[in-house]
């Protein structure tokens, strides 16, 4: 709510109309939310959200099963709407100022409720909104960390180009039909060239192992698995890398590559890699693994590494906009991936799997209560 609007007062009638998915409103206090755009990013599924609304959800807020983190309370500011009436049982609503009218002279704004309407705090918003982000983050100097690591939900301007900033987003159905047609032909290629018995790998000049068509699957899922390392190391060492507060460059690369993504998580353009872009990394790691190892064996690693990209960018969009069923392994995935977002920036670097956060002691901890 704009800090220059009044914020409206809401009869318990009034609230308790809002409990559909079309339109769903629920209380902390006697502060109103409308979190009907959010039901469907929600980490703990639509149904939770749904079965509250019109209540008051303070309680679980605090958990059990968890406790929210500040970045969630204050990310759900962003739907305040208004004030809980309890004592009126009309249907209507009225905004403060026109309460105020009727309040005695000596009230207080503080008292009447003004203070709580969300207000611009230059010490959080640091940056201007109605201008392209890229090249003003940079001097936020040592200010940029803290304040890329507090979401909102609104869309980002890059650059002022539009043709820049249409470069910077991509539908999540571009992944797989880019790259999907590649894995499959490669993945056709390979086991054709290992069919031909003359792909070897040599242990010494003198000793070596025939590489059979037959194997074929196996050094696929290899590099399924493979994949799953190198993005754990992407995402940790590159995208979580702290730029130093006084290097203007480092700080807006590392925003580009993923603080924009953090600073504003349901940005649904911006959740999978830009085919232009992953082609620079893709075609690298073909090259390197096409000169390291045989070309059949190099290459069937490779395809099943690019396969495991494509599951991981897919993965990754449904974890923020998906509705896995409760207690399946996308529901563990998506809680564990919105932890964090919100809370563990510097744990938790697992999107496909959580495997390699164990022998890097980089899990997120369970909450006790």
């Amino acid at each position: 709510m704009s800090p220059s609007v009044s914020p409206r007062f809401f009869s318990e009638k009034e609230v308790a109309k809002h409990c559909s998915k079309e339109s769903c409103w629920v209380l902390k206090g006697t502060r109103v939310y409308d979190v009907t755009e959010f039901i469907r990013m929600h980490p703990g599924g639509e149904a939770l959200i749904l079965r509250r609304c019109g209540k008051d959800i303070s309680r679980e807020l605090e958990g059990p099963p968890h406790r929210h983190s500040e970045n969630a309370r204050r990310w759900m500011e962003q739907y305040y709407i208004g004030e809980l009436d309890r004592n009126s049982t009309e249907h209507c609503t009225e905004t403060l100022r026109q309460r105020g009218s009727r309040q005695e002279p000596n009230e207080t704004e503080e008292d009447s409720g003004i203070s709580k309407c969300n207000k611009v705090n230059d010490e959080t918003d640091l940056v201007d909104w109605r201008k392209p982000l890229a090249w003003q983050v940079g001097h936020l100097g040592e200010k940029y960390d803290a304040w890329v690591h507090q979401p909102v939900d609104r869309p980002i301007r890059l650059f002022e180009s539009d043709f820049f900033e249409a470069n910077t987003k991509t539908a999540w159905y571009m992944v797989p039909a880019v790259w999907m047609p590649l894995v499959i032909y490669l993945s056709w290629y390979c086991y054709s060239l290992l069919a031909q018995g003359s792909t070897r790998l040599f242990i010494t000049s003198d000793y070596s192992i025939l590489i059979h068509k037959y194997s074929f699957p196996f050094i696929f899922l290899v590099g399924v698995f493979m994949w799953s390392f190198v993005e754990y190391c992407i995402h940790r060492f590159l995208f979580h890398m702290r730029p130093p507060a006084h290097n203007y460059y480092l700080i807006t690369l590392h925003f580009l590559l993923h603080g924009q993504h953090h600073k504003s998580p349901f940005d649904g353009s911006r959740l999978v890699f830009p085919p232009g872009i992953a082609s620079i990394v893709i075609g690298a790691f073909y090259l390197i693994l096409k000169q390291l190892l045989p070309e059949g064996l190099g290459v069937s690693l490779f395809v099943g590494g690019l396969c495991g990209y494509v599951i991981y960018d897919m993965i990754h969009y449904y974890l923020h906009y998906g509705s896995p069923r409760k207690g399946s392994y996308l529901y563990g995935l998506k809680a564990y991936h919105v932890k964090h977002h919100f809370e563990h920036q510097r744990a938790g670097f697992g999107i496909t799997t959580t495997f390699w956060d164990y022998p890097f002691n980089t899990v997120i901890p369970e909450q006790t209560f």
